[in-house]
């Protein structure tokens, strides 16, 4: 454990005075990770439907037509299973969820009294109008995506014209909210060290928005593109970044703890049929929800060794041999595939 940043304690101050529940269950955050707990941040794949294709997509073979699909009843139920183990944070994704016809029957089932409620989007829907509304239904945050800061870059990676126009209009419809915003984008190791990516933490500055970076890792449609991975130096200029602009991963300390990589332990995924990952880009099933309660799934989880402790390293983004030994076994195949399949025996302690 360690200190709250500045901005993290404003953060934490300001949670208290609008999310008071929210903020009692914070508060509790290194006592559970102190009895190896987790206090994952609940990232739900509600719904796949998306108008984007994207370049980078790996939604397509994790649909199941036909399958079992989550409802906003179900929502509530794996929302009360969550509030009981003590977590606090909830992503609704997809897909992309300013298409979801129900969108606000799933934020209300998910209890902004309850939990601070973040929604990504690639940003094409978003309006003033949009804007307002998702803030007085109880959304906290929105995460936009941008792929590149340059406009012709983004509209051929999202494959569709104009989608960097609309992304530029989003970031002034949240400006205009209380809600807070952040920028999602991926960088492949070329990308990262491009003048373009320093173009786009100085747009970050200008307009004081926080970058959230994503490791490209060989998986949906860059399976088996390994070329485009990082590496330790890589990952330590990233770091590097870090002391110049507000950009940051997965990996960096939040909340007074660096944990490393924060699958299962500090993030999960929820899939639109169920299953639950450990990250949303490790694409094997922990357990189904609709078979089993989360604490069971979350539990079985925390007993894998490479979820136990702080390990510092992105498993699925800068490790070859856990690539080649784990992450390869779901390539060709139906996702996600089963843990017991994806792990070994000795994996599981």
């Amino acid at each position: 454990m360690s200190d709250l940043s500045s901005a993290e304690q404003s953060s934490r101050n300001a949670l208290k005075e609008k999310k008071p529940r929210v903020f009692e269950k914070v508060s509790r955050y290194a006592e559970i990770v102190k009895n190896g707990g987790s206090i994952g941040i609940v990232q739900f794949q509600y719904n796949y439907a998306c108008n984007f294709k994207c370049t980078h997509c790996s939604i397509s073979r994790m649909l199941k037509p036909g399958a079992r699909s989550l409802t906003p009843p179900d929502v509530k139920m794996i929302a009360d299973q969550a509030d009981a183990m003590g977590l606090a944070h909830w992503v609704i994704t997809g897909g992309e969820p300013l298409v979801f016809p129900d969108l606000d029957e799933v934020v209300a089932a998910v209890g902004p009294e309850r939990f601070y409620i973040s929604c990504d989007t690639n940003g094409f829907l978003m309006t003033d109008e949009k804007a307002r509304h998702l803030e007085e239904i109880g959304v906290d945050k929105i995460q936009m995506s941008l792929d590149s800061i340059r406009p012709s870059d983004h509209d051929a990676f999202r494959k569709r014209d104009s989608s960097y126009a609309h992304a530029m209009r989003c970031i002034d419809a949240v400006k205009k909210t209380s809600m807070k915003l952040i920028i999602q984008t991926v960088v492949t190791k070329q990308r990262l060290h491009s003048d373009e990516f320093l173009e786009m933490l100085e747009f970050g500055k200008k307009r004081d928005i926080g970058i959230f970076v994503t490791l490209a890792k060989p998986v949906g449609m860059w399976e088996g593109k390994f070329d485009m991975l990082c590496d330790k130096d890589d990952w330590k200029y990233l770091q590097e970044l870090e002391k110049s602009y507000d950009v940051f991963t997965h990996m960096t300390p939040s909340y007074g703890m660096d944990m490393g990589c924060i699958a299962v332990k500090r993030m999960f995924s929820i899939t639109q049929y169920g299953d639950v990952q450990p990250c949303p880009y490790m694409h094997t099933s922990l357990g189904n929800v609709f078979e089993e309660p989360l604490a069971d799934i979350i539990k079985r989880g925390l007993s894998i060794k490479y979820f136990k402790g702080d390990n510092h390293t992105c498993w699925l983004a800068l490790e070859p041999n856990f690539i080649k030994n784990h992450v390869s076994r779901a390539y060709g195949k139906q996702l996600p595939i089963p843990c017991t399949e994806y792990f070994d025996k000795e994996d599981f302690q």
